[in-house]
């Protein structure tokens, strides 16, 4: 079977191998005749373009590096849907590296995609990262790097994140709304921005309604292992909290569980918000009222910015903050006592 280049296109058709080449990539050097004969013929002849070789022209290898924390949390999952489906329109491919929450794991990946042909980075950071070195290498490889979700706000560099203050000002108030007096706040991390942002959101909603808050109220579960013991401690004796928001989805099953083991009833004795993505929240028993992050959009928005800033006619992309509103759904974990 003969193998069908660009060179057997010209032959065909009588043109140079860069006409066919410039026709196959839509140029605006091209007419609109001379497109459609090649793309007919190449059609009909099956043939396939040469990634490699056309990389290695480019000096491009249409890769693109996504490196986050993990995937089995559902907002990632869909962000990583979000940027695949902006990356498969622009014929470009997505790998994909989890770091498992270890900041050191975060640097060789870095230090690994460095070395390698990626056109551009994606990335979340984990919730010990504090440095920034290893990120800043990259801008000096010349490898455009956008944060989402996880940011280090010290870098200058775009941003896509939500309204972690707002949102999380609005589900505090919410709970005093449905009348609760002492709310606590679970949170994964003192480090990581979105933590920073959505605890100060939190403390301005309580400050507002002229709240004092106790050191105690603010739990940092940085231990998977522990966590749940540190939630159940949290909600045991007579000073236990009638609200508590979660500033991650991971900490819900925990909070549920303990309530289970307290004969705690949600939301009678402790009424619940947590930022959470999860299609299950809905039918947990009862619903769980969610801070619903666009997780899928900032994939979207993510990507668009960065392969943007991939194209010639664009350069370099702007170095400002995007940010996308997340939606309060309220649900049975926060309705009101019965009569």
């Amino acid at each position: 079977m003969e193998n069908i280049t660009i060179k057997v296109l010209a032959s065909r058709l009588n043109l140079s191998a860069t006409t066919i080449s410039k026709a196959l990539q839509d140029s605006y050097e091209i007419s609109e005749p001379t497109k459609k004969r090649v793309r007919a013929l190449a059609a009909e002849l099956n043939y396939t373009p040469n990634t490699y070789a056309r990389s290695l022209r480019t000096r491009k290898s249409e890769t693109i590096a996504v490196v986050l924390p993990e995937i089995a949390d559902h907002f990632f999952a869909l962000v990583i849907n979000g940027i695949e489906a902006v990356a498969r329109e622009k014929g470009y491919h997505v790998l994909i590296y989890l770091t498992h929450e270890d900041y050191n794991r975060e640097k060789e990946i870095l230090e690994y995609i460095k070395k390698g042909r990626i056109d551009g980075l994606l990335i979340s950071v984990t919730k010990n990262t504090t440095a920034t070195e290893h990120i800043a290498v990259m801008e000096q490889e010349h490898i455009p790097v956008i944060f989402f979700d996880r940011i280090m706000e010290q870098m200058q560099l775009p941003k896509v994140v939500t309204n972690d203050f707002e949102s999380c000002y609005l589900a505090t108030q919410h709970l005093l709304d449905c009348g609760c007096k002492k709310i606590n706040v679970c949170t994964i991390s003192a480090n990581l921005e979105i933590s920073k942002q959505r605890i100060l959101g939190y403390q301005k909603a309580m400050s507002d309604s002229n709240i004092s808050i106790e050191e105690s109220q603010i739990l940092f579960c940085d231990d998977d292992a522990q966590c749940y013991d540190q939630l159940y401690k949290s909600l045991q004796g007579k000073n236990r909290p009638d609200g508590l928001l979660a500033i991650v989805d991971k900490l819900t099953l925990p909070i549920y569980l303990a309530c289970e083991q307290l004969n705690l009833k949600i939301p009678e004795d402790l009424k619940v918000i947590s930022f959470s993505n999860n299609p299950t929240a809905g039918i947990l028993n009862p619903s769980l009222t969610t801070v619903s992050q666009p997780a899928f959009l900032i994939g979207q928005t993510a990507a668009t910015l960065l392969l943007n800033s991939l194209d010639p006619k664009n350069n370099k992309v702007q170095q400002d903050i995007t940010i996308i509103p997340s939606e309060l759904i309220i649900r049975n974990s926060t309705a009101a006592k019965k009569l």
